[in-house]
């Protein structure tokens, strides 16, 4: 089966376009427990955006065999001296990977095996990313501009956001005299 083209993507920005594209957004408000100060947190105006999300999803969720593809536009900016980030997440389906490549701008994915050990790769347009099976995810915008990056996972990987905000990763990224580095967290 041959399925009409329903969608196009702006390389240099990772823009998604057509009648299939779903947008969501999280701001501040919606990102309790995901920064390590919670007060810088809090201080923030609620409707400060922190992230979109643009996503093509031409199957049912949970179908397998399917791919998503989606844009992630995270804004700069800091809650503390911790960069704007994604919530992060395992796949609920743990064996599945993603592949992440930047659009524009500059960020990092922060990586974290089950055992909690925790890395990061910088990230720059052009830039091609893994995400093996069984690792936790999410990615910072370390720059000042907008930091964009397009993803493409199973369709039935599903997200395991829960673990994330009970647990945390083992590392923040933070920013140091200026620069990205990983701290570990007590």
């Amino acid at each position: 089966m041959i399925l009409p083209q329903s969608l196009t993507m702006d390389f240099s920005t990772g823009a998604l376009s057509g009648a299939d594209v779903e947008e969501v957004s999280r701001t501040i408000a919606d990102l309790p427990g995901v920064f390590g100060d919670e007060a810088a947190r809090r201080a923030l105006a609620p409707v400060t955006l922190v992230y979109r999300v643009q996503s093509h999803l031409p199957v049912a969720a949970g179908t397998e065999g399917g791919l998503f593809w989606g844009t992630t536009f995270i804004q700069p900016g800091l809650v503390g001296d911790e960069y704007f980030m994604t919530k992060g997440h395992f796949h609920a389906k743990r064996d599945h990977g993603e592949y992440y490549v930047a659009c524009s701008g500059e960020g990092a994915l922060i990586l974290m095996d089950e055992e909690r050990h925790t890395r990061f790769e910088p990230m720059r347009p052009g830039s091609v990313h893994y995400v093996p099976s069984n690792m936790a995810h999410r990615v910072a915008n370390t720059g000042a501009s907008v930091f964009s990056f397009f993803a493409c996972w199973p369709s039935d990987a599903g997200h395991d956001y829960d673990s994330i905000l009970r647990d945390g990763f083992s590392a923040r990224l933070r920013c140091i005299s200026g620069q990205p580095e990983l701290v570990s967290t007590p």
